[in-house]
């Protein structure tokens, strides 16, 4: 194993304009939206955003305890895990932030993840799987990779932005039962040709804000991707294990991976069923041959002292 000396990081300003600017966009679509629904609807969004606030704070705060709990991960100690914990200390240490918990999930799907609202209330989860599969550096790697979520704040962004889609899916369903029922509420669009525009404005914007949420979850993970594996100092190394854990996915039954299937948008490579592939569009994560692309770049990069 390499130094366990802090290593300072270089951003990718590319991916984090994209990123800052798929927020503003994100942003400004609910701003309009709002102003939408109170003075052309004469809807009031204090009631909806509160219960959907509620909902979202109790899954940022219990997201580690869910997500365990949906995995079947177990919490281990250093003396049942002394390999592992004795990695992850050393890459929590490069990136200046406490031993974040540890957990195994006794599955052989190559796979990890990370969740935690901040750095003291980390937690990384690796299956033995994937540590049977990957050699000593892969997996540094892609413990480093998780540990970037952690450190780039992803839990806390990604909150907010589904926030904001949740409560056009909440307001949504409101808007169909109220028309269902000739409930039409709104003081200014009290018959149903008005309500049925706020309604199809409402899908819309639903449907534009999911797209803007899932390109900031695919940058997220680019992000991750280029601070892990500075932070490691083995580009090659991550790339290596992406397309050894891609392969190995691929040969899994379908009555495995849908034991990880509730944590797909936190794990390394979506553990998608077979026959489930999706538009780059409509998924969590970027093309694994652009991920690799990326990061053999940045391998040539970091070999030649450029960034």
């Amino acid at each position: 194993m390499t130094s366990t000396s802090t290593r300072k990081f270089h951003k990718d300003r590319g991916l984090v304009t994209r990123m800052y600017f798929t927020m503003f966009m994100l942003g400004f679509l609910y701003a309009v939206f709002a102003l939408f629904l109170m003075q052309v609807a004469g809807l009031q969004l204090i009631f909806v955003g509160g219960i959907v606030g509620v909902m979202i704070v109790v899954q940022y705060f219990m997201s580690d305890k869910l997500i365990l709990r949906s995995t079947g991960a177990k919490e281990v100690t250093a003396e049942q895990e002394p390999a592992l914990h004795k990695m992850v200390k050393l890459l929590a240490d490069r990136y200046e932030m406490p031993m974040p918990k540890i957990a195994v999930i006794d599955t052989a799907i190559p796979n990890a993840f990370a969740t935690g609202r901040n750095p003291k209330n980390a937690l990384v989860a690796v299956t033995t799987g994937i540590q049977q599969r990957l050699n000593e550096r892969e997996l540094q790697a892609v413990i480093g990779h998780e540990l970037a979520h952690v450190a780039n704040r992803d839990m806390r962004v990604l909150a907010i932005a589904n926030f904001l889609v949740t409560v056009t899916s909440f307001l949504m369903t409101m808007l169909f039962w109220n028309m269902l029922f000739g409930g039409m509420g709104g003081r200014r669009n009290n018959n149903g040709g008005g309500m049925m525009m706020v309604y199809l404005v409402t899908i819309i914007v639903y449907f534009i804000g999911q797209l803007l949420v899932l390109a900031l979850t695919r940058y997220r993970e680019y992000g991750a991707d280029h601070t892990g594996a500075e932070i490691c100092g083995d580009p090659g190394a991550l790339a290596d294990a992406l397309e050894k854990i891609s392969g190995t996915v691929n040969n899994i039954p379908d009555k495995d991976l849908r034991k990880l299937q509730t944590a797909n948008a936190f794990l390394i490579i979506p553990a998608a069923l077979k026959g489930e592939g999706s538009m780059h569009l409509f998924s969590t994560h970027p093309p694994l041959e652009e991920r690799v692309k990326r990061l053999r770049e940045l391998e040539q990069r970091m070999r030649y002292g450029l960034r």
